[in-house]
C-alpha cells in the first residue's frame, strides 16, 4: 500500500480508500451487505493497509455507520485509522434532520459519533451544497466542530466549482477552518470535472477522492446496451442506468478492455490504474461487494500506464451533462 497526504494537510491516507455504502442492511437498498458479510471486507482491507474509511449518515439510514465503527473497534486502533462520514441528506420525515443548518449538523454529527463509537471523526464532509443555509452558518458551525476536538478536518462532496470557490474564499475571509478535500463524481466515462473542480483544486492544495471510480460497475466491461449487469446491484441501479450507457461508453470500455488484456489484468484495474495515474488524485473511494473485487483494486496501485496508454484510453471522450449535483 502506498500513503500520502490529503491535499497539504499533515494527515496520510492510502491510495484506496474504501467506500462503505454496501455495508449496513438490505433494508435500505437490496444490494447492501448485512453486518456478517460487511465485516470480512473491512478486515480484508485492513489486512491490504487501506487506512481510509468513507461513510455517511444517510447509507443505511445510519446503519453503515454502526456496522463500520464496530468492525475498525474489533480489527483496528482508532488512531491508525482514518474515519470519513457525511452528512446533508434527509434522516427523517422531521423538517430539520436534513440540509446543513447549525442544527443539524450538530445533530447529525453527535448521532454520527454515537454510531461511530468514536469521540471524533477524522474527516467530516457536507454531503452535497445547500441552497437554503448561508454557506457562512455552514463554514461557521463546521470551525466550531473542529475547534471542539470532535472533528480533525472538514470536507466536501459534490457541487459546482464556483460554489466550492466561495467556500474556500469565505473560509479565508473569516480565519476559518478551510476545506482539505473534495469528494466528486469522476472516472474515465465522466470526465466533466477537469474543466473546472479538479483545477480548482489542484490550485488550491485540496485533496481529490472520487467517488464512482469505476462508474458504478460499468468500467468493469461486464455491461452490454441491452444488459445492465450481472449483479443485484447493476440491475437495479437506476443512477448508473441514467448516468452512462452512451455509444462513447461502451467505445471508451472496449478500450480499457483492450489495454486490459495487454497487461494481463482486468479491465476494472485499468480503469483505476488510469486515476491513479493522475498526479492530483489522492485516494479514489471504491466499492467492493465480492472480496475479489477489493483485491483487485488494491492490485491497480502496482499498474504502470504509459502516455501513450492514457492517451488512447482518453481519445474517445464525450462531454457528458453534469451529473451527481444537478
Amino acid at each position: 500500500m502506498e500513503y500520502v497526504r490529503l491535499g497539504k494537510t499533515g494527515l496520510k491516507v492510502s491510495r484506496i480508500c474504501l467506500g462503505t455504502m454496501t455495508y449496513g442492511t438490505p433494508k435500505w437498498r437490496d444490494w447492501v451487505l448485512d453486518e456478517d458479510a460487511s465485516r470480512p471486507f473491512i478486515q480484508r482491507a485492513l489486512d491490504l493497509g487501506i487506512n481510509f474509511f468513507d461513510t455517511a449518515d444517510m447509507y443505511s439510514l445510519g446503519v453503515s455507520e454502526e456496522v463500520v465503527g464496530r468492525a475498525l473497534k474489533d480489527f483496528a486502533r482508532r488512531d491508525e485509522v482514518i474515519i470519513a462520514t457525511k452528512t446533508y441528506w434527509p434522516m427523517s420525515d422531521d423538517v430539520n434532520a436534513r440540509g446543513l443548518s447549525r442544527k443539524h449538523i450538530m445533530d447529525a454529527l453527535h448521532a454520527s459519533l454515537r454510531r461511530l463509537g468514536t469521540d471524533y471523526v477524522d474527516l467530516y464532509q457536507i454531503h452535497r451544497w445547500d441552497y437554503d443555509t448561508p454557506i457562512e452558518e455552514v463554514l461557521s458551525t463546521l470551525n466550531d466542530l473542529v475547534r471542539s476536538g470532535k472533528v480533525r478536518y472538514i470536507g466536501a462532496s459534490s457541487m459546482w466549482a464556483w460554489q466550492f470557490a466561495k467556500a474556500l474564499y469565505t473560509s479565508d475571509l473569516h480565519g476559518w477552518e478551510r476545506f482539505v478535500s473534495m469528494q466528486n463524481h469522476y472516472n474515465l466515462l465522466y470526465r466533466e470535472e477537469e474543466r473546472e473542480m479538479n483545477p480548482l483544486c489542484i490550485e488550491e492544495g485540496i485533496g481529490i477522492i472520487p467517488w464512482s471510480p469505476l462508474a458504478r460497475g460499468f468500467l468493469a466491461g461486464n455491461r452490454t446496451p441491452d444488459k445492465k449487469g450481472d449483479t443485484k446491484r447493476s440491475l437495479s441501479d437506476g443512477m448508473a442506468h441514467d448516468f452512462y450507457y452512451t455509444d462513447s461508453d461502451f467505445e471508451i470500455v472496449s478500450r480499457v478492455e483492450e489495454v486490459a488484456q495487454k497487461h494481463g489484468n482486468t479491465p476494472a484495474q485499468v480503469a483505476l490504474a488510469w486515476m491513479l495515474h493522475k498526479p492530483h488524485i489522492i485516494s479514489p473511494i471504491i466499492g467492493a461487494s465480492k472480496m475479489p473485487h477489493l483485491e483487485q483494486a488494491v492490485g491497480a496501485l502496482d499498474i504502470e500506464l504509459d502516455e501513450s496508454e492514457i492517451g488512447y484510453l482518453e481519445e474517445l471522450y464525450q462531454p457528458h451533462p453534469i451529473l451527481g449535483h444537478q
